[in-house]
């Protein structure tokens, strides 16, 4: 799991230009004309700045949005259409049992402070992921590894408890770190295309090209994320030149000055973070499922995403976005209905309605969303009492305390609906055939039964109401016709900045 802004946990890659070196200096033609400065600085306007540096440390969405891909590598990177390649990890075999997997490094890779990477170095990053302190996305899962062997420096051999269909992509969200760093909250050591310049808190993070660098070369010479406060400021700096692209656009009432303007271009990408309504599902009333199907009847999912992203995003009914390969539309289950609502409230004891506190983190859109639901159930005879908290208290409260009611939050990763299976989880949703139905898609041994199980998995979860999946974020990203490269999807919030082209 990656939460969104004070996310615990969390990729977009494009095609590569075929470039023709020119005579030009610093300057470059591409196949289709037109020249790129090579030693350009691209700045990145976001919302997201990160906690700290260190991804199993609650950096958030804003660490990996920076980091991910561009200072730290993965054995495999997930590119842009969901596939996993191979990055740090020359080739790979899995016994017959599926129980084994031998990792060849790549030759020639370097950390940033010179240091060779080796088979220690993979040990210790995957040791670093599964601690008992760690936030990663991915601790959980990979919680099957049972012994990580190194017979030699380029050579790591893992050993599952249990088959893992999920085990490589799995792998794709550890980075790998140089085993002897230190202060990973506020430095680095990765073997990415570029390394950490300085990183000034409240306003920006720069990125320089490394000189070092085992692969192609970063098509840039520096990258600035910018950090702002809330949409309009990231607006204009990027009216004002002062950014030259938009990792994620949060206001789309302002997205006419761009379509409206030649210098600009407005793209429409694929998201895959969801906005919860997550209930509490060991908390009294949303123990009774009716209760959860009579809140998510009750709120108008679609005038909500109009209110908030006019004609941007979409709805989905669970949560699995249409890029998950278990993806099924089921937003007619609980659609929006108040009598059924009222009905359901009815026949699990409610008919007067009930209280409840719903935590809302205090950063956009959930105060927003906060009082449209707020206001929906209060037509059902539901008196909503909102409780604005801080990423930091949220994460205290609701995900580590499990003390809460009801929550918003935003889900960021892809193929996350496997939390379901997981009773412990922070909305303590409990249902033993899920649970089963999660295990055996894990252990499955092609992907064909994995999508099977999983998809019943998303049909069971739907009908019981175990969140109410709101709305699919729109992946809106916003640039100067001066770029190209730049991702377009966001897939886990990853902002791969190396194959941005600035025209001079």
């Amino acid at each position: 799991m990656r939460l969104n802004k004070p996310a615990l946990y969390a990729a977009a890659t494009t095609a590569t230009l075929a470039l023709v070196l020119t005579a030009c200096g610093g300057s470059t033609t591409s196949a289709s004309g037109g020249t790129w400065d090579k030693n350009a600085t691209v700045n990145i306007g976001s919302l997201y700045e990160p906690q700290n540096l260190d991804n199993t440390a609650g950096g958030g969405q804003g660490v990996t949005e920076a980091l991910n891909g561009n200072v730290y590598e993965g054995l495999f990177r997930l590119t842009d259409d969901g596939k996993v390649d191979k990055l740090l990890a020359k080739d790979y075999k899995a016994s017959a049992d599926g129980l084994t997997y031998t990792f060849t490094l790549r030759d020639g890779v370097k950390f940033h402070s010179g240091k060779e990477l080796t088979s220690a170095d993979v040990k210790y990053s995957l040791e670093k992921v599964l601690a008992d302190d760690s936030q990663s996305a991915r601790k959980s899962n990979l919680e099957v590894v049972k012994d990580i062997a190194t017979p030699d420096a380029h050579t790591v051999k893992v050993t599952l408890s249990q088959r893992s269909i999920s085990f490589v992509y799995n792998l794709s969200y550890v980075w790998i770190i140089n085993s002897q760093a230190k202060n990973l909250k506020t430095g680095e050591d990765g073997t990415g295309p570029y390394t950490l310049d300085k990183w000034t808190r409240g306003s920006a993070l720069s990125l320089n090209r490394f000189a070092g660098y085992w692969g192609d070369a970063a098509a840039n010479k520096q990258v600035v994320f910018h950090y702002f406060k809330d949409a309009t400021a990231l607006n204009n700096a990027l009216l004002t030149n002062a950014v030259d692209v938009v990792t994620s656009e949060q206001s789309p009432d302002a997205l006419d000055q761009f379509k409206s303007n030649q210098n600009y271009k407005v793209n429409d990408g694929n998201s895959t973070t969801k906005l919860l309504l997550a209930f509490n599902d060991k908390a009294k009333p949303f123990t009774d499922v009716k209760v959860r199907q009579a809140v998510s009847a009750a709120i108008d999912d679609k005038k909500l995403l109009e209110s908030v992203w006019g004609g941007y995003g979409k709805l989905i009914g669970s949560m699995v976005p249409p890029t998950d390969p278990w993806y099924e539309d089921l937003t007619k289950v609980n659609a929006y209905d108040v009598t059924k609502a009222k009905q359901l409230l009815a026949e699990a004891g409610y008919a007067k309605g009930f209280s409840f506190t719903l935590d809302t983190p205090n950063y956009d859109p959930h105060p927003t969303a906060a009082t449209f639901i707020k206001a929906q159930l209060a037509k059902v005879g539901i008196d909503v009492k909102i409780n604005t908290i801080t990423p930091d208290e949220w994460y205290t409260k609701v995900y580590k305390n499990h003390d809460f009611t009801a929550t918003l939050q935003e889900h960021v990763n892809d193929r996350d609906l496997v939390w379901y299976g997981n009773p412990d989880f922070y909305w303590g949703y409990d249902n033993k055939q899920v649970t089963k139905w999660v295990a055996q898609a894990e252990e499955a041994t092609t992907t064909a039964r994995q999508t099977d199980l999983l998809k019943k998995v998303n049909r069971q979860t739907a009908e019981d109401a175990a969140s109410d999946w709101l709305y699919l974020y729109p992946q809106i990203v916003v640039a100067s016709t001066k770029l190209s490269g730049y991702p377009l999807n966001g897939l886990n919030s990853q902002f791969y900045a190396f194959d941005i082209k600035k025209k001079d």
